[in-house]
């Protein structure tokens, strides 16, 4: 069974860096192979996973339209092929799959730029289909979203573990928490559960902050600090998999984790021992 977690929030709340240690903490603590999507168009999760990224799912698209329209000239696209009698969905389905970015206990798959010109709706209801069927090989999916949540508007019936909303500790931010959450609701997805976290915040927090967040009503799952580890990494180019075990940052993203994930675990026994 494949557990999903996916982040959300504003740009510059630290989704991308919170996200590189989820994956780290399920590296070491969880066993099962793990899988991290990158959602968001500028694709910068594989920089902090320490990833080299050839191509994109942007980048097969645009590939797989104009390959349509070569084929088009040979009479091939109307019969649903793109040359050499390799149908669109087999296409797909060996580019995406050569596109996986291989780490030592995690791969990536990212998104990349959004759409261009032209028609898109067959070929990203193919897409969503190729990336939601590797998914399913993975233990666990980490998906990296960007603040409009395009990625997870498209999945198709695939049901979200957790998704953890980010927000630094702002009105502003928190406000757009909360325009997610409605969307959230709005496009009807499958997700199981919907927690607040909150990054590079110290505690306590001011009142008017913590009045913000019971407004919400979301369950506010913990508080990520702001860490100089993390940012002499960035600056020596090496990736946030290289933070100590002991750093705040990932301490605090360990505590959320495990509530989360142990919670999970004992609601998913009550169900199966249910008459």
């Amino acid at each position: 069974m494949t557990t999903t977690i996916a982040l959300a929030g504003k740009g510059g709340t630290g989704k991308t860096t919170i996200a590189a240690m989820i994956i780290k903490y399920l590296v070491q603590t969880r066993g099962g192979s793990i899988l991290a999507i990158d959602a968001d168009p500028s694709s910068n999760l594989n920089m902090v996973l320490g990833l080299e990224l050839e191509w994109t799912i942007g980048d097969i698209r645009e590939g797989l339209l104009e390959k349509v329209k070569e084929s088009l000239t040979a009479g091939g696209a109307a019969m649903g092929t793109v040359g050499g009698g390799m149908t669109k969905r087999e296409y797909l389905d060996y580019e995406v799959r050569a596109a996986v970015a291989e780490g030592s206990r995690f791969d990536l798959i990212a998104m990349g730029r959004p759409e261009g010109p032209g028609c898109y709706c067959a070929v990203n209801h193919n897409l969503r289909e190729v990336v939601d069927s590797i998914s399913r090989g993975y233990r666990y999916v980490v998906i990296d979203n960007e603040a409009g949540m395009e990625h997870l508007s498209r999945r198709t019936s695939e049901r979200i573990d957790d998704m953890l909303l980010v927000s630094d500790p702002s009105i502003r931010g928190l406000r757009s928490v909360g325009r997610i959450h409605e969307l959230i609701r709005e496009l009807k997805l499958d997700v199981a559960r919907i927690s607040l976290v909150l990054s590079r915040a110290s505690t306590p927090l001011p009142g008017v902050l913590e009045e913000e967040i019971r407004r919400l009503g979301l369950p506010w799952v913990g508080t990520v600090p702001a860490d100089a580890e993390i940012e002499a990494l960035d600056l020596a180019r090496r990736p946030l998999t290289d933070l100590s075990d002991s750093s705040p940052a990932v301490l605090a993203c360990e505590k959320i984790l495990n509530s989360l994930l142990d919670s999970a675990v004992r609601s998913d026994r009550k169900l199966a021992v249910r008459p």
